[in-house]
């Protein structure tokens, strides 16, 4: 196990924190790309790019957050199955979808994620795991001000 100063039943219950929210980021990062390839209508080009963006984003916090397991000296899951049964979140079907349609389902989404993670920020800090809060904290500042544009882009 990683020598990081840290104990080793904190950086346990951590990890385990961790591998749930990388659950849901694999679900949310499949979800991303349904819509953008599914996305029709009026908005249909905003929305892609948007979709696009957030997707490339998804992909970059997957990797901070496996390592930051691996830094913690445990395992990130890496099966789909696995996933599926721990992630929060649900997947979206394979149909066309309307932008407000999609703007509904990532903000309840994103929702969801900004929940675990000031679950993630508490634990975290009980252990005091500092470099797991920050990167927590950066995090929930992106999905909150994510949240704050698609409510605004609703009206």
């Amino acid at each position: 196990m990683a020598d990081i100063n840290l104990d080793n039943q904190g950086k346990k219950e951590i990890a385990d924190g961790l591998n749930i929210y990388l659950a849901n980021l694999h679900v949310l990062y499949t979800k991303l790309h349904n819509y953008h390839w599914n996305i029709k209508g009026k908005n249909f080009f905003q929305l892609h790019s948007k979709l696009e963006e957030l997707y490339d984003h998804t992909a970059e916090e997957i990797d901070e957050v496996a390592e930051r397991i691996l830094q913690l000296g445990h395992k990130p899951d890496a099966t789909m199955k696995t996933y599926l049964e721990k992630a929060q979140l649900k997947e979206a079907e394979s149909k066309n979808y309307n932008g407000e349609e999609v703007i509904n389902s990532l903000l309840e989404d994103f929702k969801k994620l900004i929940q675990e993670l000031r679950k993630g920020i508490e634990l975290s800090g009980k252990y005091n795991d500092e470099v797991t809060t920050d990167m927590a904290i950066g995090t929930l500042a992106h999905l909150e001000k994510n949240v704050w544009m698609l409510e605004s882009y609703l009206g």
